[in-house]
């Protein structure tokens, strides 16, 4: 039987029936934190079905672009981590109306109902994408590193950023924004468009991988690991975090798409990878994170084997047989 715990903090997390959010929404329940989800169920509700009946947990359908449903959503809540949006290149892309209403109009109208109903903190879950391309391919990225966003998902995210941090530093409300690394692995709302789940996928059903471009480089991190630097936040005192900014990953961790077919290859036998020479992507950086490790004490548990080995399991197993599904990408 699930041992339920208590806590005195209320937690609402928007986008919890996502990638991230629906593993967020498990481990502030198990570390005995009440949580309230609010998610417009874009991609269905599935990930939701194993906590509905946990004691500590409540759902709300709803979007951050409604006013109501925002204000219904923080009502008694102490803190907000906010992970709703449009996420990535492509969906931003395609549907770029929507990605305006919600990473930035719908953003800030949180931010601002949050500040209004006494929020003591706000965690934004922003993106390593902001760095862009590396000036200098042998460098690292820090925090204080210039912002080259290349797409409009990066965009938005350095915008609301800015203004979190920077236009609204003298809030009352503690915000910090982390800048998730690409993320991997097992989640109940499991997805294949994200590049090594895609990899190992592709190597195991169809055999063989195109890489496009081997050569450049981003960091990764166990959507696992990128949940609980939230809750780590959310457990730091305000002074430590407050109107700052910190990449979530670890330095060791960067890998290029030729090293991330590689570790595939390890785990599923007989993979014909095709090369494709490609000399030009405004994605290339490899990230320095130090400072979440020095200040914080944060350092992952898992690395990018553990998850090729996980989505091996989830397919070899055949608990998932439509793989392909619409339902497992963001667009």
């Amino acid at each position: 039987m699930q041992k339920f715990y208590n806590n005195t903090m209320k937690v609402l997390v928007t986008g919890g029936a996502g990638y991230i959010g629906s593993v967020l929404v498990r481990q502030l329940l198990e570390k005995g934190y009440k949580v309230r989800a609010l998610d417009s169920l874009k991609f269905g509700g599935d990930a939701l079905y194993e906590v509905m009946l946990n004691p500590n947990f409540e759902f709300i359908k709803g979007d951050i672009r409604n006013t109501k449903d925002v204000e219904t959503a923080l009502k008694d809540i102490d803190a907000v981590a906010h992970l709703a949006a449009i996420v990535g290149d492509p969906a931003c892309k395609k549907f770029s109306d929507e990605a305006h209403e919600t990473n930035w109009n719908g953003s800030v109208a949180l931010f601002e109902a949050a500040e209004k109903a006494g929020i003591k903190k706000f965690v934004f879950a922003s993106t390593c994408s902001n760095y862009g391309k590396m000036p200098d391919p042998d460098s690292f990225v820090t925090e204080t590193s210039e912002l080259r966003p290349v797409s409009l998902y990066a965009e938005l995210k350095v915008k609301f950023e800015k203004y979190i941090l920077e236009e609204r530093k003298n809030s009352k409300m503690c915000a910090t924004s982390l800048r998730f690394s690409t993320v991997y692995g097992f989640s109940p709302r499991i997805r294949f468009d994200l590049t090594v789940n895609e990899f190992t996928r592709n190597a195991i059903i169809n055999g063989e991988q195109d890489i496009w471009g081997a050569q450049f480089w981003r960091p990764y991190c166990h959507v696992e690991d990128l949940a609980r630097a939230v809750i780590v936040v959310l457990e730091t005192d305000n002074a430590k975090v407050k109107s700052e900014v910190c990449n979530v990953g670890s330095t060791d961790e960067n890998y290029n798409k030729g090293m991330i077919i590689e570790e595939v290859c390890k785990v599923v036998p007989n993979v014909k990878v095709n090369y494709v020479d490609m000399n030009e992507d405004p994605r290339d950086y490899r990230v320095n994170f130090d400072k979440i490790k020095s200040q914080l004490g944060y350092s992952i548990t898992k690395k990018v084997p553990d998850g090729v080995k996980e989505i091996y399991t989830l397919l070899k197993t055949g608990v998932v047989t439509d793989s392909f599904s619409q339902k497992f990408r963001n667009i």
